[in-house]
């Protein structure tokens, strides 16, 4: 009697992302940048003060601002006894400055609610003045190793390319991506971790804005983009950075001249700084509305202390 056939088991379905965790985790392994904030000895302040000063400012300017401020407040409650004002002058040219004020109000409350540590709990961060959805998943997975979808600019453009087959993501984050990121997580927390700062890195060193280089990718051969022809961009424009005769501009020349004064700057020594009257008065009246700027009685400005 012949022996019944037994069925061919199917086979299971790869989960999302799964063929895209071990070759961009390997690379990465190899070609990581040796970065201070990735050291164990940054610790989790140190990363949290990378994460506020890596927003929209690239690598190489954060670097020298970056060793000065933790060598100078290596915890939170050493920039927490300092004025808010030092913050914003140690912040120097690194641009958008209310990221200093936001730091400083964020080691004060680790001071003041969880006795000097950053905590470890993502609601918990979260809950810090400050920090938002990006920067409260990135210290919970780059300095606690837990499971979070890490979403910045250099993921969102690897994940539209690879996955979505689009050479740009949208200009806001949307909840697709957001749903996309949770999909593409692997299950272990160790390797989720590893994977978010896998998809930064390669998004920052080979899947670039610009001249991207798909030779040295390690998952090109399944980029939807890539296979797809590398069809141009079709949604809104990018929107693109312009800094000269701004605001900003004319911002970052004031805070200049007080962050280089020991004494309160008299109006006059603002107005030397930009010679259009109205935009320089507009610039001024946003720092001191942002909170950046005190002024005082007789027409002088200074760094705030409070």
């Amino acid at each position: 009697m012949t022996a019944p056939t037994m069925p061919t088991p199917s086979p299971q379905p790869t989960a999302p992302g799964e063929t895209l965790h071990e070759p961009v985790i390997t690379w990465f392994d190899e070609h990581a940048r040796d970065l201070p904030w990735r050291r164990p000895d940054a610790g989790p302040w140190g990363v949290m003060v990378s994460e506020f000063m890596l927003q929209q400012t690239p690598v190489s300017r954060v670097l020298p601002v970056y060793e000065q401020w933790v060598a100078r407040w290596p915890r939170p409650a050493d920039l927490a006894k300092e004025a808010p004002g030092e913050a914003v002058r140690a912040w120097g040219r690194l641009g958008y400055p209310r990221r200093a004020l936001r730091l400083h109000g964020a080691a004060v409350a680790i001071t003041e609610r969880h006795g000097g540590d950053v905590p470890t709990e993502h609601a918990q961060l979260l809950a810090l003045p400050g920090i938002g959805e990006y920067t409260a998943a990135a210290v919970a997975s780059f300095a606690y190793g837990q499971r979070h979808a890490v979403l910045d600019t250099n993921v969102r453009r690897v994940f539209a390319r690879a996955v979505a087959g689009v050479q740009y993501p949208p200009n806001a984050t949307t909840a697709a991506e957001r749903k996309l990121a949770r999909a593409l997580l692997p299950e272990s927390e160790r390797t989720a971790s590893r994977w978010a700062a896998a998809s930064m890195e390669l998004g920052a060193l080979v899947c670039t804005a610009k001249n991207e280089s798909c030779h040295r990718c390690p998952i090109a051969s399944q980029c939807a983009w890539r296979l797809a022809g590398k069809p141009e961009h079709d949604g809104p424009p990018r929107r693109g950075q312009t800094y000269a005769g701004t605001d900003r501009q004319v911002r970052g020349k004031l805070l200049a001249v007080l962050r280089e004064a020991v004494t309160p700057v008299p109006q006059s020594a603002l107005d030397r700084v930009w010679e259009e009257p109205v935009q320089r008065a507009r610039a001024l009246d946003g720092l001191v509305a942002d909170g950046l700027v005190e002024p005082l009685t007789g027409g002088l400005y200074r760094l705030p202390l409070t």
